[in-house]
């Protein structure tokens, strides 16, 4: 089973779904507000009732592990795979929101094919558009730079997440946000003289330096957030501070999924665009959890201490900015599908 229970009232879902994991499984971490989605099972009551409950099931990035927690007498804690997980709930839903979370369980299903597509296989007569793209010598080595850029991101998100959860050593993980921005830059560099001297692109060549444009701005807004908690110390982060951080993680390991699947844009592009709607709504959701957070911060802080509140406002226009980015992301990789899908 995954942790689970009753949401208090007044407390938000995804802030009860953390709670939870907490208690049942001894995990800390930055705990996205958007669901990846829902399940229903049977629950049978304490008066003997068997009734159909509805799940949400929220990410939730995990960054301390409890020695000891409130329930480790009545279960097991144990890490499994995704696959290995999926094989072991009971629930049909759940197993395949398990399989639908990375990137690796995908591919079997990015690969079914539609009635034409199948026709057209079979009948040896692909698409046309494919049909030309394989005839073009593959040169540079833009995927694999994609990809590296991708995993920098989601390093430094995942910094960025433990730094704002108010836990020690604050220096290194503002330490390590700017190491991993300047390992992007690195990364960016190589791709634009990579574009420079290839021939032949996968890709337009203003798609490819558009996106990974977009990507190192995400990164870029990650180094300016932790600057700015560095410059002005800020040591205590507003619950929706928090939530926007956890939708940057999920966010940033979103786009790393859909680098790989960029290198056959026709085989995975309904995949892409699951990954990106999903981006797109997210963006939605951490516009919502900023008003609500600068709202809050001006109430608490804007008579009785301006600074603050000034401050807290500066925190939360960078993450919104860093969600923006990743929606930029998004809106690349739908342009790409759109263009060689």
């Amino acid at each position: 089973m995954i942790p689970k229970g009753n949401v208090t009232k007044g407390m938000a879902p995804h802030a009860a779904a953390a709670d939870e994991a907490e208690e049942e499984a001894g995990v800390r971490g930055a705990v996205c507000p958007t669901p990846l989605g829902s399940y229903r099972y049977r629950k049978r009551r304490s008066n003997g009732a068997s009734l159909m409950v509805d799940v949400d099931v929220f990410p939730l990035a995990v960054t301390r592990e409890l020695e000891n927690w409130k329930e480790q007498d009545e279960r097991e804690r144990r890490w499994f795979t995704l696959a290995e997980a999926a094989e072991a709930v009971e629930e049909s839903d759940l197993r395949d929101l398990i399989r639908s979370f990375g990137a690796s369980e995908f591919y079997a299903a990015t690969r079914r094919t539609g009635m034409l597509t199948a026709v057209a296989h079979k009948s040896r007569i692909p698409h046309m558009f494919a049909w030309f793209q394989r005839l073009l010598p593959k040169t540079g080595n833009f995927f694999e730079l994609f990809e590296a850029h991708a995993m920098t991101v989601v390093a430094a998100a995942d910094a960025l997440a433990r730094l704002l959860e108010n836990g020690s050593s604050a220096e290194d993980h503002i330490r390590e946000v700017m190491e991993r921005e300047q390992d992007a830059d690195d990364i960016i560099r190589e791709v634009l003289h990579t574009v420079r001297r290839t021939f032949l692109t996968p890709f337009d060549r203003g798609a490819i330096t558009s996106l990974i444009g977009a990507m190192d701005d995400a990164i870029d807004e990650m180094q300016a957030t932790v600057a700015a908690i560095s410059l002005y110390e800020v040591s205590e982060f507003e619950q929706e501070m928090r939530d926007m951080t956890a939708i940057i993680v999920d966010g940033a390991r979103l786009a790393a999924e859909a680098m790989p699947l960029l290198r056959d844009v026709g085989r995975n592009g309904q995949r892409l665009h699951e990954l990106t709607e999903r981006l797109v709504r997210m963006e939605g959701h951490a516009d919502e959890i900023h008003a609500i957070g600068v709202k809050k911060a001006f109430k608490q802080y804007g008579e009785s201490d301006t600074l603050r509140f000034i401050v807290s406002r500066e925190v939360y226009k960078h993450l919104e900015r860093i969600v923006d980015a990743l929606e930029d992301v998004a809106n690349e990789i739908d342009g790409i599908v759109i263009d060689h899908a």
